[in-house]
């Protein structure tokens, strides 16, 4: 997909124009056809937005309710070769001691991605290990790998259903990574029928076993046709503790370009 849908994902796996409001599916004999054509369809929504800017506040919960907060930027640049993935910057305004913080992911499809980070205390620039993007991204319930752009090819996929999500009706469907080292064995998205907008994940771990889950609310339409969600949480159901992303100021077509995107910027992101 393209963009950090994920956050869509980021996470942005996962925001959709409103331009049609059905598909011609396969039907639902073929699990993994519908599967992949619904995913193909979620990120034929979100082309052409070149390059977006935004902000977004991170609140940490721990089990015992004590809670912290963290203030963040993040840019995204459209990557045109259908071949490769988005790229993507975030960096951190506060707290103080992690002004400057900054995560660069290019992503790929089935090859390892790239991602390098820049600590200011240390003032040099680290390239992350593609054997352990599964870990917590700056004390969150996110992971390194969740701050990735979520391409298609990266995954296969398959139809579970269709049920009820609130007053909407949402598109189950399984996917499991294709590429290595990932912290997960599968994942099981619900996606509006309507808009593509998804409102839930769940992450199982390598065990197999249920680690996270994801909710995606607040979705705003941008430019007559990018969705955006504005509430993103993240509950660990083995530690208890959560993660809330809460974006604002979006910014589409934002002039970036790959020079924005180096190693070199990190160093120049306070």
């Amino acid at each position: 997909m393209k963009v950090a849908r994920y956050l869509f994902i980021l996470f942005n796996f996962w925001i959709f124009s409103s331009s049609a409001n059905s598909i011609d599916l396969p039907p639902e004999s073929e699990p993994s056809a519908l599967g992949i054509a619904i995913a193909k369809e979620t990120d034929r929504r979100n082309l052409g937005f070149t390059s977006t800017k935004s902000h977004m506040e991170m609140v940490l919960t721990n089990q015992n309710g004590d809670v912290s907060s963290r203030r963040l930027r993040m840019n995204t640049l459209e990557n045109k070769n259908s071949d490769d993935g988005d790229w993507n910057l975030i960096v951190f305004d506060e707290p103080r001691d992690i002004k400057g913080a900054a995560l660069l992911t290019y992503a790929h499809i089935l090859d390892p991605d790239d991602q390098w980070f820049f600590l200011p205390a240390l003032k040099r620039v680290k390239r992350i290990s593609s054997t352990n993007k599964s870990g917590p991204f700056m004390g969150s319930e996110f992971a390194f790998e969740d701050f990735s752009s979520q391409e298609v090819g990266k995954y296969s996929y398959r139809w579970l259903r269709d049920e009820p999500c609130g007053d909407r009706t949402c598109h189950v469907v399984e996917r499991r990574p294709l590429y290595k080292h990932s912290g997960y064995t599968r994942m099981v998205a619900w996606t509006e029928k309507t808009d593509y907008q998804l409102i839930k994940v769940d992450f199982y771990d390598r065990k197999d076993e249920l680690l996270k889950t994801l909710t995606l609310t607040e979705y705003r339409l941008y430019l007559e046709k990018y969705w955006r969600a504005h509430d993103l949480y993240m509950v660990n159901h083995v530690s208890n503790k959560t993660t809330r992303l809460t974006w604002t100021n979006y910014d589409f077509q934002a002039g970036l370009n790959e020079k924005d995107f180096s190693q070199n910027s990190l160093k120049r992101t306070r």
